[in-house]
């Protein structure tokens, strides 16, 4: 059966989208992307995904953090799962744990980049099962 569940990528980085973007239609998943925090918010209210995959560093060092909260505070998106991928570790040194400042860093799950593709299609059915 076809899957109708749709994921929002929100990343400046066009050949990472890209990238995902052929893994999670190979696995049967709609597809949307915004270039900014602004642009996945104002595509997060109009058009409802299942699931945001989020980055970090956009057009400044905390976009994704400011996007996440944004998104949480919205009452129309603020349970929609939340997956961050980043390399905020590997480009600045600093690094944090999602289950201990979950009040600084309201997302569902939080991967390093280069993720494995299989892992994160794992992650994605984790939140969003695949209806039979």
């Amino acid at each position: 059966m076809k899957n109708t569940q749709t994921i929002l990528i929100i990343d400046d980085d066009i050949d990472l989208v890209e990238i995902l973007r052929v893994n999670l239609e190979h696995n049967q998943f709609n597809v949307l992307d915004a270039q900014s925090g602004e642009h996945g918010i104002k595509i997060a209210n109009e058009l409802s995904p299942d699931l945001i995959i989020l980055d970090v560093m956009m057009g400044n060092l905390d976009e994704g953090f400011h996007t996440a909260y944004a998104l949480r505070q919205n009452p129309s998106t603020q349970f929609i799962p939340i997956v961050m991928l980043t390399a905020i570790s590997q480009e600045t040194g600093y690094s944090f744990r999602p289950e201990k400042d979950e009040a600084f860093l309201p997302v569902d799950e939080f991967l390093e980049k280069p993720v494995n593709p299989e892992k994160l299609v794992d992650i994605i059915r984790k939140y969003l099962p695949v209806s039979a």
